[in-house]
């Protein structure tokens, strides 16, 4: 497209990692493999709580929502991936950037309301037992969820809406695996001034909020656990708490040191090693920090395999005649 003798940008190249060929192939190896684990244990895991109505709590309700939200985090960046590392030209469109910006933004910003909602369940049934029911009903489970969808969409809408008063000219390569706001900042024309400063407002007013819950959250936890007289009570508390807490404390530190850490929109080189851990790595790990540490998911799980197991001993001392 040109205009005034200018040529402006409709397309980008994402670089990606590396163009050695063997590299290319032992990277596709891996990404491919982390994909479909985290695949397998997200839709896996929202299976689980979908089917089983002994997991239809608030606490699982959550996390299942927490699971569909990294499975579409994976799907938004990793199938363009993989298939840059063997393409040619590893072109994309601008609304194909703006597409996958969405979606990445969507799930992040869900994943942050959906883990405070955890974080205020944990409160809620460590603090409160006896009115965890009264106060953790189904309509504040559903307004909470909902909530946290809404905000997913209209966040990433406003700054997909200020990337069009940008104009992409001379160099159109994005020093990055997928198409992020701020590696695709620095290729305009334009100063992306406004644009900056609405991630500073928004995506910081999203990080405060859940991140002050949580912390709230754990402090009266804490607070609760350390007084409880019984040690047997203490550590069941401890343990219900361990694994949402490591994944809240990997989620947000990512998150603060991609998007608050100064000078973020012109330090490049330090954004893919990050974004690959917030974008991949934690995806691939909620499922089994959550599943492996909570005994609930774990006896379910038996179960159902005790049953499978059953269904196909059964099927073989009785076979169906034709």
């Amino acid at each position: 497209m040109t205009e005034d003798n200018q040529s402006f940008t409709t397309e980008f190249i994402l670089i990606g990692f590396t163009d050695h060929p063997d590299m290319k192939t032992l990277l596709f190896v891996v990404f491919f493999a982390i994909y479909l684990v985290t695949m397998v244990g997200n839709l896996g895991l929202v299976a689980l709580i979908y089917m089983e109505r002994r997991l239809h709590t608030p606490m699982y309700i959550f996390l299942g929502n927490l699971a569909l939200m990294d499975s579409c985090c994976s799907c938004a960046i990793t199938p363009k991936m993989l298939e840059n590392f063997f393409s040619k030209d590893r072109r994309i469109s601008l609304y194909e950037c703006m597409a996958q910006f969405y979606f990445l933004c969507l799930a992040e910003t869900a994943d942050c309301f959906l883990l405070a909602a955890m974080a205020y369940d944990r409160y809620v049934a460590i603090c409160s037992p006896l009115q965890y029911h009264t106060v953790m009903s189904k309509k504040l489970c559903i307004q909470m969820t909902t909530g946290a969808y809404i905000a997913g969409n209209l966040h990433p809408i406003v700054h997909v809406g200020l990337l069009f008063r940008l104009t992409f000219c001379g160099s159109h390569q994005i020093n990055h695996f997928f198409c992020d706001v701020l590696p695709i900042y620095r290729l305009s024309c334009v100063d992306p001034y406004i644009n900056k400063l609405m991630i500073i407002i928004l995506a910081g007013s999203v990080l405060i909020l859940t991140i002050t819950i949580v912390l709230i959250s754990y402090f009266y936890i804490l607070f609760t656990i350390f007084t409880m007289k019984s040690k047997e009570g203490r550590g069941k508390a401890l343990s219900t708490c361990v694994s949402h807490f490591l994944s809240v404390s990997i989620f947000y530190g990512s998150l603060l040191f991609m998007y608050t850490r100064p000078n973020s929109l012109n330090e490049g080189d330090k954004d893919i090693p990050v974004a690959i851990f917030y974008t991949l790595v934690i995806p691939l790990l909620n499922p089994f920090i959550y599943s492996l540490r909570n005994k609930e998911v774990i006896n379910v799980m038996k179960i159902i395999i005790k049953k499978r197991q059953f269904c196909n001993i059964v099927k073989q001392q009785f076979p169906l005649e034709n």
